[in-house]
């Protein structure tokens, strides 16, 4: 079993190069299956949810490569099957964007359920169903695996998400690129990663208008080809880097980032008493005062992203009075606070909501990650800590985070991986 130590206490100084954006590429991945010709992917993060989606590419023929660090290519001439049943597509959650991948290419598709993290509480999939449906689909769920068929083909449709979704855009997006007839998506989300998909699949000859917006337009083509393109930075390992030196104190630099991308996590720390300088593609957080306390609401984007909010609430755990954290996106992303107060910190979690009351010090303590990014929040928490910690269940963390040991080491920090 692998866990990490960290013998916190140490503030953070240097420069952390931020690698490409975890969920832009686990749309592009499915999206490439698109394709007539090669895809050269560039600024992969090669981390385990990226490892596990290309070998289930491979176990249906797909060439999915690893060609050059962080360089995927993708060649799906060989694809014949419009089924993806194993094991590992319930290993995590974006293994459903299969589904709108091959109702593109197919007109049908049969995809095991997926997993990922657990927060606790309920994440459906009615909204996917429900664009689905209304591009002709018949959908149904027999024996742990979701099964869509379009009997009388497929037609653009009119798709109001009664609620923003992310994973609803991305695979009805999917979908419609390939479906005859115009789609319009409302009330659709608006993340970065929403705008890189679209990008990439425009770059392979998609008509797709609107994306970064809550209406994106899709007038399906007849055929796709092959590209070379590079994925955005990941705004959110960066907000996790830049949370740790907020919490650690010091002075730390991510590089290769999208500013713009970041603005609500960098409010919310420059509210928590970080010092912010933003460049064209870096931002610098420095900290040598008392954190203060801030409350925080994580919603859609452009709102704060609730994939940030447990590592916020590990800074807040040390600031100087009662912060308020507040998830309007999951029913239940607390899980990691039982796992803080091991530490010492004091939270209260009621439904949607922790209250934070910061304490003077953390002490290191033993965790295991109940999630990913609970996981990071828990390894933000240790560097801030006076003493070692131990956290185990760490694939959490190595499925979003690219080489986390080597970054955080490179800025001053003591952790090592320890395998038993």
């Amino acid at each position: 079993m692998d866990k990490y130590v960290v013998r916190g206490g140490k503030p953070l100084f240097g420069d952390i190069t931020i690698s490409g954006a975890k969920n832009a590429v686990v749309a592009i991945i499915p999206a490439a299956i698109l394709a007539e010709g090669v895809c050269r992917i560039e600024n992969v993060p090669l981390v385990s949810d990226v490892l596990t989606e290309l070998e289930i590419l491979r176990e249906l023929g797909v060439r999915a490569d690893v060609v050059a660090p962080g360089v995927v290519e993708i060649d799906a001439s060989r694809l014949h099957t419009h089924r993806a049943v194993s094991e590992l597509n319930q290993k995590f959650r974006a293994s459903y964007y299969l589904l709108g991948a091959f109702l593109s290419k197919f007109g049908k598709a049969e995809v095991s359920m997926p997993g990922g993290c657990n927060f606790g509480g309920a994440r459906p999939i009615d909204q996917h169903i429900k664009g689905f449906e209304a591009l002709g689909a018949e959908v149904f769920v027999e024996d742990g695996i979701i099964k869509a068929y379009t009997p009388n083909g497929k037609q653009g449709a009119h798709v109001y998400f009664d609620g923003v979704t992310v994973g609803g855009t991305v695979n009805v997006m999917l979908a419609a690129v390939l479906t005859p007839g115009l789609t319009v998506l409302e009330n659709a989300a608006r993340e970065p990663h929403i705008v890189d998909l679209a990008n990439f699949l425009n770059y392979m000859g998609a008509e797709i208008m609107g994306a970064g917006t809550d209406i994106i337009r899709i007038k399906g083509v007849s055929k796709l080809h092959g590209c070379t393109y590079s994925i955005i930075p990941d705004q959110i390992e960066a907000g996790t880097f830049l949370a740790a030196a907020a919490a650690a104190g010091g002075s730390v630099t991510v590089r290769n980032v999208t500013p713009k991308h970041l603005e609500a996590t960098l409010k919310a720390l420059q509210d928590a008493g970080a010092l912010i300088t933003e460049g064209d593609d870096y931002v610098t957080l420095s900290r040598a005062g008392r954190i203060l306390p801030t409350n925080i609401k994580a919603s859609p984007y452009p709102g704060f992203p609730t994939d940030m909010q447990p590592q916020l609430a590990a800074v807040l755990t040390l600031a100087d009075g009662v912060s308020v954290i507040t998830d309007d996106v999951w029913d239940t992303r607390f899980k990691y606070a039982e796992h803080l107060e091991r530490m010492g910190a004091q939270i209260s979690v009621q439904p949607r909501q922790a209250v934070i009351t910061g304490v003077s010090s953390l002490q290191g303590a033993e965790m295991s990650a109940c999630d990913l990014r609970a996981g990071a929040a828990m390894v933000i928490a240790a560097l801030a800590a006076r003493g070692e910690s131990v956290i185990t269940n760490i694939h959490y963390v190595e499925r979003g985070y690219e080489n986390i040991i080597q970054k955080l080491r490179q800025v001053g920090a003591d952790i090592e991986l320890v395998s038993e």
